[in-house]
């Protein structure tokens, strides 16, 4: 039987709050799955040998460029051609919508499931999610999603790098795809600052490579804390995450690293100055930090100034030090 699953939203964080449905799909039909996925969810590199997909189909569709080989509606016709000539058995979309009902449909997928049609509105990821698979395979799915990880891989790095014992290993995701979302970099370092005065800390700073995110890694090393930080930015997605898997803590904003880390079971401080608190809170290893006053944190509450250090490092002191 040949299943496949289409997630095309964008980022690597979405894919993976996604991966324990579409792991749920792989195991219940007891066979791997091919993967429909754009390519900025770093798919390819994240799910490598992993015995649940058996192919990364990329969506080659650039919506802020009106380009790709799968954007507009001869686009729409290629993406057709490109799935009938699989041959697959079952689809499962998880959106709601029309276009994908339409190319799953013509592309002659016999069954087909897919998120009711016209909800997308206000629709929470988690719950819709669990909700389809509910409906669809009659199970129940914990959200808590997991990262598989080559072990030599991570054992060959703590080896090399790291020595527990009279040291903090902390992963800071200091980086991010939105403006809103990036907590100045002031704050990280304050944060720094009261931690390392609990104990001796190794830093790791995972950020973009673009020059917006160049400067904020930047800002850190030019801090009294430069000899205790180690750059991730320049570094694959793939090469971090046996580094990551090896923290302590992991300290970010809602970024890629935060899902990640999270994912590799890290335990994560996730701080939310302008998105849902879901995202900061659907895994049993994630807490959230909101800005001071606020009890909920949604799009536009535009919170980043008022995210405390003194509570990051409370917190992080809590999970620290036990």
């Amino acid at each position: 039987m040949k299943v496949l699953v289409i997630q095309n939203r964008m980022g690597i964080g979405d894919l993976v709050i996604f991966l324990p449905y579409i792991f749920c799909i792989s195991k219940t039909l007891n066979t791997p799955i091919s993967l429909l996925v754009r390519e900025n969810t770093k798919a390819k590199d994240l799910l490598k040998n992993n015995p649940h997909i058996s192919e990364i189909i990329i969506l080659d569709r650039d919506d802020k460029n009106n380009s790709g080989r799968h954007h507009g509606i001869s686009g729409t016709i290629n993406l057709i051609k490109d799935i009938r000539e699989k041959n697959f058995d079952k689809s499962f979309t998880f959106n709601s919508s029309a276009r994908y009902a339409l190319i799953t449909k013509l592309s002659g997928i016999k069954e087909r499931f897919q998120y009711p049609l016209g909800e997308k509105k206000n629709q929470n990821i988690i719950e819709a999610a669990k909700e389809f698979i509910d409906k669809s395979l009659e199970k129940k799915v914990d959200p808590t999603s997991v990262l598989p990880i080559d072990e030599k891989a991570v054992n060959e790095v703590k080896k090399k790098y790291f020595s527990f014992g009279d040291t903090f290993y902390i992963a800071l995701g200091v980086g991010g795809s939105g403006e809103t979302k990036r907590i100045p970099v002031e704050k990280f370092i304050q944060f720094m600052d009261l931690i390392s005065k609990q104990k001796k800390c190794i830093f790791y700073l995972a950020a973009g490579s673009n020059d917006i995110e160049q400067k904020i890694v930047d800002k850190i090393l030019e801090t009294k804390h430069k000899n205790n930080c180690v750059s991730l930015n320049k570094m694959k997605i793939i090469e971090t995450l046996p580094i990551l898997k090896n923290c302590n803590l992991c300290v970010s904003n809602d970024t890629s690293f935060s899902h990640i880390s999270a994912a590799l079971g890290i335990k994560t401080i996730t701080l939310l100055s302008d998105t849902p608190l879901l995202y900061g809170s659907y895994s049993s290893l994630m807490t959230p930090i909101l800005p001071e006053g606020e009890t909920n944190v949604t799009h536009d509450t535009l919170g980043k100034e008022k995210i405390n250090p003194q509570e990051i490092y409370l917190k992080a002191k809590e999970i620290l030090i036990h």
